[in-house]
Formats: structure tokens, C-alpha cells, sequence
């Protein structure tokens, strides 16, 4: 064990890292953080943050020094700066998940080789390919096989786009995901958008949270509530995937997965993150333990936290767009009963998630209204 006292390390000072080391904090650790901007997120709540990329080898093996153990918020870590974080220190979840993680193609051959369902895809690298991959599946979405995130580096080719021209959409495709490889996804008709999220220990310990439902808009996340009303075999499902996807990995820490369910009560793997996940942001009011609490005693080897939700809790994100006439006048959201806000100390602009929104009801379906009001009442401001 690890026990509090001891330094937690983070490859990563953004919003995720932030509220990590909150979580360690209040346990009694202290935190050093590896981030490019020395004005990050977590910058006024860690002890010391070490500027570097996330490319960068020497400063990896800094953090690792000042750590007893490390962990990580972001995909984007280069092995070699994984590699000089394990000579010395203990990396948890190891490098091999993030190898999975970080190539959208990997992965979704790691999921279908561990038996676990994914939607119809096809590798693209090159337009031509791509225009093939799009011919034999119909409307479908290009992604680039490395980085991306809430919609970036995507292009939807959708049925009236093909209808003037396959080879014509596939080319703005190939030049929307950089013009580089990329795996393309069929287009799912699609019932409900869940997610779970486990913690495991390095001696096989698990907890899994409730799963989540979301709502996304241009492919970032709008809305969550946990616990999600979701069909009860599709919720089932996940469950079950997801644990047999942890001990595949012999995970150390945490693993969130996104989860498509379609019309028909099908389940298929979205995307998987080894890290805290925005979706579960609604634990810190829903559950005993939050996944960020979870995440600090998974990596450090203490009992893993009670996940019981014991009330529904609704998320709304937060973007700078809210910050384009002045600052939104945040006093009246917070008349709301329950209502809490999240800032992460980041410069407002427009489409960068810069904080959220927790309200707890009811029901689900409060939850996500009081959030809804609370949102709009700062876009009037």
C-alpha cells in the first residue's frame, strides 16, 4: 500500500488532474503534476507542477523521482516518457492499456479479439480507401486513428453527402481527419448512449459505478445523469464486458467505456479512456466515493470506495461560449436548490469545455432539469 503522506504523481495538470488531486488532498497525499502550460488547471491545488511535454522523457523521469506512484489524465503521454516514469516508479494503469488506447484501430481489434461487440468498421489510409470503406458501409463516420477528441479530427459522411458523390465526401473526410489513417465506423441507429466505469486494484480488487447516460451534441458530451435509465439488458451487458475488459488488462486504476445501445438492444464499445471521465464527473454528489477518490485508492492499493448511488445526478458541461458577452452571471444558476458549480480555471473560448454543472432530484429526469435551467439562466446573462 500507499499510504496518505505519500506523493501522488499525474502525467497531466488539466481539469481531470485538477480534481484528481483534490480527491488526494483531502486523503492526505501530496501531488506533483507533468503538464506543458505551467498555468494548468491543477496549478493552484498541487504541490509543484513540472513543465515538460508530455513527449518529454527527462521530465517524466523527474516527476517519477518526486513520486511514489504515478498515474495519468490524458491519453496523449509518449512511450518514452512512460517508459522513464517506470524505471523508477510504479505507472498505474500501465503502458500496454494506453498502447491499446491511444490507436483507434488497435483497439477496436483488441475489443474484437476479446470477444467483446464493437459496430461495423473498416481501416482507411488513403481517400481511396476511405471512399471504399464508405461504399461498403454506408453512412459512416472517419476518425483518425491518433488523438481527436470531443468531435475533433471526425467527419461525418452522411447519406446526402454520398448521394452526390462517394469519392467527393471522401476526400473532405480525409482532409477533416488530417489526412492521415483512420478507421471508419457505420453509423448506428442508435436508442441510448451509456457509460461504466471500473476501478481495480493491482490484486484484482474491482468496484464498478452505475452506468451513466449521455447525450452529446457534435460529438461532445451535452448531458449525463448517473444513475442512468437505461434498457436493463443493455446496462447488464456493459456491466459484464467491462469487467472482463479490466482483468484482460490486469488494470491498475480506472477504466471508463463508452457504450453505443441501438434499437434493436444491441450493445457496442464506442471508445474506451484508462482515466477519471467526464460522465462520472456526477459521482462526487451521486456516490459515496467519487472516481476521483476511487482512482487515488485504486493506484495506491487502498479498499476501494463504497459506489452505491444514492440519489440521481445530472451534469451539464460548460463552454466558453458562455463567456462571449462578459461573465454569465453565475448567481443566478446557483438560486437552484441542489445545484453546484464546477470551474476549472481555464481561459473561456468558444467550444472548450471550461466547467459543469451537478444537480441531484428525484429522479433522473429532475436532475437533468434543474441542470437544463441552470445552464439556460447563464446563457441569458
Amino acid at each position: 500500500m500507499i499510504l496518505p503522506g505519500a506523493t501522488l504523481g499525474i502525467l497531466g495538470g488539466g481539469q481531470l488532474g485538477r480534481m484528481t488531486a483534490l480527491a488526494a488532498r483531502e486523503l492526505g497525499y501530496r501531488i506533483v503534476v507533468l503538464d506543458p502550460d505551467p498555468e494548468c488547471s491543477a496549478r493552484g491545488v498541487v504541490d509543484r507542477v513540472i513543465v515538460g511535454a508530455f513527449t518529454d522523457a527527462d521530465a517524466a523521469a523527474q516527476l517519477a523521482r518526486a513520486s511514489d506512484v504515478v498515474t495519468y489524465e490524458i491519453e496523449k503521454i509518449g512511450p518514452s516518457a512512460l517508459a522513464a516514469v517506470q524505471t523508477s516508479t510504479p505507472l498505474r494503469p500501465g503502458p500496454h492499456v494506453l498502447a491499446v488506447v491511444q490507436d483507434r484501430l488497435v483497439q477496436k481489434e483488441w475489443l474484437t479479439a476479446h470477444g467483446v461487440p464493437v459496430g461495423p468498421f473498416r481501416a482507411a489510409d488513403s481517400p481511396a480507401a476511405l471512399a471504399a470503406a464508405a461504399r461498403a458501409l454506408g453512412p459512416c463516420r472517419a476518425k483518425s486513428r491518433r488523438g481527436g477528441y470531443d468531435g475533433r479530427s471526425q467527419y461525418q459522411l452522411t447519406p446526402a453527402a454520398l448521394a452526390e458523390g462517394v469519392d467527393r465526401a471522401a476526400e473532405r473526410a480525409w482532409q477533416a481527419v488530417g489526412a492521415a489513417p483512420c478507421v471508419v465506423e457505420a453509423e448506428l441507429d442508435l436508442a441510448a448512449e451509456l457509460s461504466v466505469m471500473i476501478a481495480r486494484t493491482p490484486a484484482g480488487a474491482i468496484a464498478l459505478f452505475p452506468p451513466a447516460r449521455n447525450w452529446h451534441v457534435d460529438g461532445i458530451l451535452d448531458l449525463s445523469v448517473l444513475p442512468g435509465e437505461l434498457p436493463p439488458d443493455a446496462a447488464a451487458q456493459a456491466l459484464e464486458h467491462t469487467r472482463a475488459m479490466s482483468d484482460a488488462f490486469a488494470l491498475e486504476g480506472l477504466l471508463a467505456v463508452e457504450w453505443f445501445v441501438t434499437r434493436d438492444g444491441a450493445v457496442s464499445v464506442n471508445e474506451l479512456a484508462p482515466r477519471p471521465h467526464n460522465t462520472f464527473h456526477t459521482t462526487r454528489l451521486a456516490c459515496a466515493t467519487s472516481q476521483f477518490e476511487q482512482l487515488v485508492r485504486a493506484v495506491c492499493e487502498l479498499p476501494l470506495g463504497d459506489t452505491t448511488a444514492v440519489r440521481p445526478v445530472a451534469l451539464a458541461n460548460l463552454f466558453g461560449d458562455l463567456w462571449q458577452n462578459g461573465t454569465p452571471r453565475f448567481e443566478r444558476a446557483l438560486e437552484l436548490p441542489g445545484l453546484q458549480l464546477h470551474l476549472y480555471g481555464k481561459k473561456p473560448r468558444p467550444g472548450r469545455k471550461v466547467g459543469h454543472l451537478l444537480a441531484s432530484g428525484t429522479s433522473a429526469a429532475a436532475a437533468l432539469a434543474v441542470v437544463a435551467e441552470a445552464r439556460a439562466r447563464l446563457a441569458k446573462s
